[in-house]
């Protein structure tokens, strides 16, 4: 059976997600992912303008503004869902962690 596209996300994926809470350009979330993960997480930008194309084309996000070659963009709702069960997912690992960890210290 087929992957579905996106079901989980890469930390690329879910960082640029995260950056376009706001609206922003490209280069704002080069900058701005490394900034936020103290450097542990950066996205090329040849993976960064292949997935915001994927990201528009399934509608999770939307572009706001053209100048030039300057687009910006923000996250749709179906973004933000899309964001929401990711972090719920990393939340439920961690919680399995934390139990796994808890039965091993009895």
């Amino acid at each position: 059976m087929p992957r579905v596209k996106f079901q989980t996300l890469t930390e690329q994926m879910f960082y640029i997600l995260l950056c376009l809470r706001n609206e922003c350009c490209g280069m704002d979330i080069l900058d701005r992912v490394p900034a936020m993960t103290n450097g542990r997480v950066n996205v090329g930008s040849g993976t960064l303008y292949n997935l915001l194309e994927q990201f528009l084309e399934m509608g999770v996000i939307c572009e706001t503004k053209v100048e030039g070659r300057k687009r910006s963009y923000i996250l749709t709702q179906k973004g933000r869902e899309m964001l929401d069960r990711e972090y719920e997912r990393i939340r439920a690992q961690v919680d399995d962690y934390k139990k796994a960890f808890e039965e091993e210290d009895k």
